[in-house]
């Protein structure tokens, strides 16, 4: 699959979606269509088609096809997604004091749910990254983070320990967009009850989420678990796939 070839197929929908030609509340050519409009497989128009639907512009309906959302218009001009996240230390920056305690660091293949999370071949290289983040002096979170090598490049203990998201805006010169979460509550594992100092009858708020850049690439596929009085998270929800 051209990876390249599948983002610019999803920036061609999405100018198109912006400026009408795609109307709202109608339905996309069919797969095999737009796959012999571009030249390329199916494959690579469903990986388009997800893009754009993590972006919230377009929903599937089975055995009907997939159609645009009727606010897709508007949403598909913004510079950054509904979504937008900046990460743990920029949220707190001005505010509490991060620190962060690298627990475990390692390059390994993908599995194939992390390959598929983050669009990537099953020999491309991944980072697997587990800290332990600090707000105040207080255990606040644990993060559990793969990441693409090629995207990340030389990802050093130094740039864990502070933050990850100013190391890729501000030294590699990408963007961040969107995050896809789910948010669930759990009960406290061995790693909770170390590390969070959680009782075993205290929950943990979990937020398994894939985080990406503006141009539409996952770059973050996580799990953050929280003690459950250290802090809230806020998100924007965005419905279940239906029409908006």
């Amino acid at each position: 699959m051209n990876l390249a070839k599948y983002k610019e197929i999803a920036a061609t929908i999405r100018k198109r979606i912006s400026d009408g030609t795609y109307p709202a509340k109608t339905a996309l050519p069919e797969q095999i269509k737009l796959a012999q409009e571009f030249k390329t497989s199916r494959m690579t128009i469903q990986k388009a088609l997800e893009i754009l639907m993590f972006e919230d512009l377009i929903y599937s309906k089975q055995g009907s096809g997939t159609f645009i959302k009727s606010n897709a218009a508007s949403l598909s001009q913004l510079d950054t997604g509904i979504n937008q996240y900046i990460g743990t230390t920029a949220l707190f920056k001005g505010k509490s004091e991060v620190r962060s305690q690298v627990l475990e660091k390692k390059l390994r293949l993908p599995t194939p749910d992390e390959s598929e999370y983050l669009q990537l071949d099953e020999i491309e290289a991944v980072y697997d990254i587990i800290r332990l983040r600090f707000l105040d002096g207080k255990p606040y979170s644990i993060e559990h983070s793969v990441m693409p090598a090629k995207i990340l490049k030389n990802l050093t203990k130094e740039i864990l320990e502070k933050s990850i998201y100013y190391y890729l805006e501000n030294k590699l010169g990408l963007k961040i967009g969107s995050a896809y979460r789910k948010i669930s509550a759990d009960k406290p594992n061995d790693m909770d009850q170390k590390y969070l100092k959680c009782d075993l009858t205290e929950p943990v708020l979990q937020v398994e989420q894939t985080v990406f850049l503006q141009n539409g690439i996952p770059f973050e596929y996580s799990t953050t678990r929280h003690r459950y009085d250290q802090g809230s998270i806020i998100t924007v929800t965005k419905g279940n796939g239906a029409p908006a």
